[in-house]
């Protein structure tokens, strides 16, 4: 009778890294597609030097201010301030859309101004903005005070 012997190998003591590199690029694709998603913003056209006056040949600009409190008014060229209805933020929102939409249709060109108050919610500028890109609002301009 043959008697057969059972070869015995080393034993390896490496690490299979295949699944983990698997796994890696698993997550680097999820991380691929998801970031597009989380990155949000609203785009500002800074100025590239000193603040300084509207010239004098320029239209009458088109000012919407915000107080500390959330309230709004709207300033439409040579026209008195006029505070904009209070409820819901859709609604301030979609007013101070139309009016923005109305005086530039009249005025084209005429700038746009923000005026806050320095306490002001940094959400209620942003939506304010937002309000007026919605308008079709190319740029807006932030008013500032002297500091003479």
């Amino acid at each position: 009778m043959q008697s057969y012997q059972r070869i015995r190998r080393k034993k390896v003591a490496e690490i299979n890294v295949v699944p983990y590199i698997d796994v890696m690029l698993v997550l680097l694709i999820i991380f691929m597609a998801v970031t597009p998603v989380i990155t949000q913003g609203v785009k500002v056209d800074l100025p590239q030097a000193e603040s300084e006056q509207l010239p004098e040949d320029s239209k009458p600009p088109f000012i919407v201010s915000v107080t500390s409190e959330g309230a709004y008014t709207i300033k439409a060229g040579e026209a008195d301030s006029e505070p904009v209805p209070g409820g819901d933020k859709g609604a301030m929102e979609q007013y101070i859309t139309e009016k923005a939409m109305g005086y530039l249709a009249v005025n084209q060109g005429a700038p746009v101004v923000v005026a806050g108050d320095k306490a002001v919610r940094y959400e209620e500028v942003i939506l304010l903005m937002v309000a007026l890109k919605k308008a079709g609002v190319p740029q807006v301009g932030l008013m500032t005070e002297s500091p003479n």
